[in-house]
């Protein structure tokens, strides 16, 4: 079989990724039981593969301690160890309140869990720009970036305005984590731009639509509800954004159409063009183990062409939503994007 030529590139001077990140979130347990022994053993397949680097947050329950784990028996072994992006998401209830204290206890937890004494990159999410003081929050965990604790630093579902401040606060940021997808393109305007402007690479999670932008949809009716998890949740309220189910089947077919000339999955070309974007370093794609790493790295096999590009754009200028800058819907704890966020998971 002819080796698939997987892309990287560089997130920093110095440190090459490649261009799909492994997410973490199946693996903390929401999207059904998941075998420990297993998950790490096959961290060792994607290793090999040349997917070295993977995602998790310290609100994913267990899957920092998972990666320390397999990055422990890796060192024992001699053998390279994952570069792991972790977040650091502080409680909404303890915004008000938090202190350069409790970040530095945060920070020494994922050192711990991650069994390592500097952390690759640390990703930072705040709830709600009107509660405690984000930029100096930031600043705290750029004084543990300079003490050598922390590699880099990058956001979490910062909206242009708000990056721009920690940019201009002298944060330096690495990066910004923000959905990103054929259906939500709210990262694609002045996000885009000041990422481009400033060096800030996007990483981009929601490619697929928690399974959405898969073959499996096509041509099926609209799931009935309750749905299975709240990855389907979050993004079928994103397809009723997007236009409905009747739009985002449109969507589909044209994919399909994509996918059959060049002989690749649906959901390839749905992470193939969020990686054709301006200012994308990688997609995160979720998986608890890996029975789909072989679709996974087809992505790197075939380019789109401008005839696949002019198929598509028709059915994205149409969809009424969603609008506004990203992670804008999802803030809002009244509305319906915002409810389903669980926003105390530190604690539990």
């Amino acid at each position: 079989m002819t080796a698939i030529a997987l892309e990287t590139i560089a997130l920093a001077p110095g440190y090459q990724i490649p261009r799909i990140i492994r997410g973490g979130w199946q693996l903390a347990g929401d999207h059904g039981p998941v075998e420990r022994s297993r998950a790490i053993a096959d961290m060792g397949l994607f290793m090999a593969a040349g997917l070295n680097t993977v995602d998790g947050a310290d609100i994913y329950t267990g899957v920092e301690d998972m990666y320390g784990e397999f990055n422990a028996r890796q060192r024992d072994a001699g053998l390279p160890t994952l570069q792991v992006h972790t977040k650091c998401v502080p409680d909404y209830a303890d915004l008000d309140h938090l202190s350069q204290g409790d970040l530095r206890r945060s920070i020494t937890r994922s050192l711990q869990r991650l069994r390592t004494e500097r952390l690759d990159l640390v990703q930072f999410h705040w709830w709600d720009y009107n509660r405690g003081n984000y930029l100096e929050a930031a600043a705290a965990l750029h004084t543990l970036h300079q003490e050598g604790l922390i590699a880099r630093i990058g956001g979490t579902n910062f909206d242009t305005a708000h990056a721009r401040a920690l940019i201009e606060a002298g944060i330096p940021l690495t990066s910004m984590q923000t959905q990103y997808s054929l259906l939500d393109r709210r990262s694609r305007g002045g996000l885009t731009l000041l990422a481009t402007q400033h060096g800030m690479h996007l990483l981009c999670y929601g490619t697929l639509a928690g399974g959405f932008l898969t073959d499996h949809w096509l041509g099926q009716p609209a799931p009935a509800l309750p749905l299975a998890n709240r990855s389907l949740v979050k993004y079928h309220l994103i397809i009723e954004e997007f236009g409905g189910w009747d739009a985002f089947q449109a969507l589909l077919r044209a994919m399909k159409t994509i996918a059959d000339r060049h002989g690749v999955r649906l959901s390839s070309v749905a992470v193939r063009w969020v990686l054709d974007q301006p200012g994308v370093a990688a997609a995160i794609v979720g998986a608890r183990y890996a029975d789909k790493l072989a679709s996974t790295l087809e992505v790197f096999t075939f380019a789109l062409t401008a005839a696949d590009h002019a198929l598509l754009e028709p059915l994205l200028s149409a969809a009424p939503g969603p609008h506004g800058e990203p992670y804008g819907l999802e803030r809002d704890k009244t509305g319906r994007h915002g409810r389903i966020m669980k926003y105390e998971l530190n604690k539990t």
